[in-house]
């Protein structure tokens, strides 16, 4: 892989909840972990002035990274929060779901951008489309409509 000047590899599961690198830059980004290999300018891009930190929800279980996330919120006061996966992933949809738990487990206040890759582009995805996608129900509804 060429090095685009990505920010630090840092794990969202093997940083410390409260620690020193989101302490002194408490705007946050977590992204899918694949996120970093299958679309390295996308990431450096969106890393400017951001803590980063990967997840994979392929091989961490989300209700370890649900709560990583609340340790994280619960602690320290974000100025942002930013989740960036790759859109169509069933793994990848699990982090946007994990973090909005966290969120409404710890009663956190900061304010959450969802981004999905899509076609090589990032765009933003509302809260109520991360919710929607739980229910099969609803989705095929609005498919037949």
């Amino acid at each position: 892989m060429v090095d685009v000047g990505l920010p630090g590899y840092m794990r969202l599961l093997s940083t410390n909840a409260a620690s020193k690198e989101i302490r002194s830059n408490p705007r946050l980004l977590i992204y899918g972990e694949c996120v970093r290999v299958e679309h390295p300018e996308i990431l450096k891009d969106l890393s400017k002035g951001r803590t980063c930190l990967a997840a994979c929800p392929e091989s961490e279980h989300i209700n370890i990274i649900a709560l990583k996330v609340a340790s994280i919120v619960s602690r320290l006061e974000l100025e942002e929060l930013l989740v960036l996966t790759v859109d169509g992933s069933p793994h990848c949809i699990q982090l946007h779901h994990a973090v909005e738990e966290a969120l409404k487990i710890a009663r956190s206040p900061v304010e959450v951008k969802h981004l999905v890759i899509y076609k090589g582009k990032a765009s933003e995805i509302s809260k109520e489309a991360i919710k929607t996608a739980r229910y099969l129900f609803k989705i095929e509804n609005l498919i037949k409509t």
